[in-house]
């Protein structure tokens, strides 16, 4: 995980670029991660001032998910921007989670946790293939023949004669 650190200390004031690859191997570093697979490209442009560093992150690429309707895996996009600054300890605030606070005497700092984060963070809650050209699903066509023999149907004509009684509970109040 040293690839991900940038040596800050060392730089003149000003504009300055990084470019950093993510892989399979990047995510096996985190126990648990829910992401197995994916190749993405990180470019962060730092720009030092004298009491701050500003550092403009994007992150693109592809990683592979599990679609939560079929449980197969396919790629999914990533395109994350993000801005984070690095302040001394004394001046950041604790309540950001954009400000990372540096003691005086740290020279770099590595940004792989809030690349991880950033990446699973651009996920979306719900998972699916995306639809193809003609707007029909891409997940495996056995499973969704499987969820439609399994799933039950609700028909509004085999509802129980009893809930219609309780219908007739509810009185308007004026």
């Amino acid at each position: 995980m040293k690839k991900y650190t940038v040596r800050f200390k060392e730089l003149e004031l000003g504009e300055h670029w990084f470019n950093f690859e993510i892989d399979n191997q990047f995510f096996s570093e985190f126990e648990k991660s829910e992401i197995q697979e994916g190749a993405l490209t990180v470019k962060v442009k730092l720009f030092k001032e004298e009491r701050i560093i500003t550092l403009d992150i994007s992150i693109e690429g592809e990683v592979m998910v599990m679609c939560d309707r079929c449980l197969d895996y396919f790629g999914f996009p990533i395109d994350f921007e993000g801005i984070v600054y690095i302040k001394p300890k004394y001046e950041a605030e604790k309540e950001r989670t954009d400000v990372f606070g540096v003691n005086e005497d740290e020279t770099e700092i590595n940004l792989a946790q809030y690349f991880y984060e950033s990446i699973h963070l651009s996920l979306p809650l719900k998972r699916v293939h995306p639809n193809d050209e003609n707007g029909n699903s891409t997940c495996d066509k056995s499973m969704l023949e499987l969820l439609e023999k399994y799933t039950k149907k609700k028909d509004e004509d085999n509802i129980d004669p009893r809930w219609d009684d309780l219908k007739n509970l509810f009185v308007e109040r004026n």
